[in-house]
């Protein structure tokens, strides 16, 4: 009787049963998520984007949902705020928002949950020495779209746009990035599929 290799998961999420239903709830949990998270927010004086604990959701839901339900989930997440529903920072919503000049961090959350996904599939968020790159890696592209969408929608220059919307939020997103790095594989260890 030959017994037929189980298949490693993929995404932390891959340890849940298989199935469009579980799919679909990790992807709105994943934007609910986000969205509470967004309301964890800490306004910087003279700023229009202020400190939030969205992007840690961001992180984790890449890495733990992997690239598709990762990036489906900020899209959702995006969309949902983008038609009415509080969900943006501060309870805040709408296309004021969604293209604002917060509007690039937001866009920025879609790629870096793909991208964070499609690292976190290869495995490189069970251990915390290569999850902290991972995470900078998303913090990176976040701030990479974030910033010149803020630049132009302010008709500020690069070192302003860089002032405003990258320089206050370093230490912070050293911290998430240091947080999700612990937490991805303890998350591993714990359900005993690393």
């Amino acid at each position: 009787m030959s017994h037929a290799a189980v298949a490693q998961p993929r995404v932390l999420a891959d340890v849940i049963p298989q199935g469009r239903l579980r799919d679909v709830a990790l992807v709105v949990g994943g934007a609910l998520l986000t969205a509470a998270c967004a309301q964890i927010s800490i306004p910087v004086p003279g700023d229009p984007v202020p400190i939030t604990a969205q992007t840690f959701a961001v992180m984790l839901c890449g890495a733990g949902l992997g690239a598709v339900r990762g990036g489906s989930a900020m899209s959702l997440y995006w969309v949902l705020g983008l038609i009415g529903l509080p969900f943006y920072a501060d309870g805040e919503s709408g296309a004021q928002v969604a293209f604002g000049a917060t509007g690039g961090y937001l866009i920025g959350f879609i790629v870096a949950g793909y991208v964070v996904g499609r690292l976190a599939e290869r495995k490189l968020d069970r251990d915390p020495w290569k999850a902290l790159p991972l995470f900078t890696i998303g913090q990176l592209i976040i701030f990479g779209i974030g910033v010149p969408w803020l630049a132009i929608d302010l008709g500020v220059g690069a070192r302003e746009a860089i002032s405003l919307g990258f320089t206050p939020f370093i230490l912070g997103g050293i911290v998430k990035a240091v947080a999700a790095a612990g937490l991805l594989p303890a998350a591993w260890w714990l359900v005993g599929k690393r």
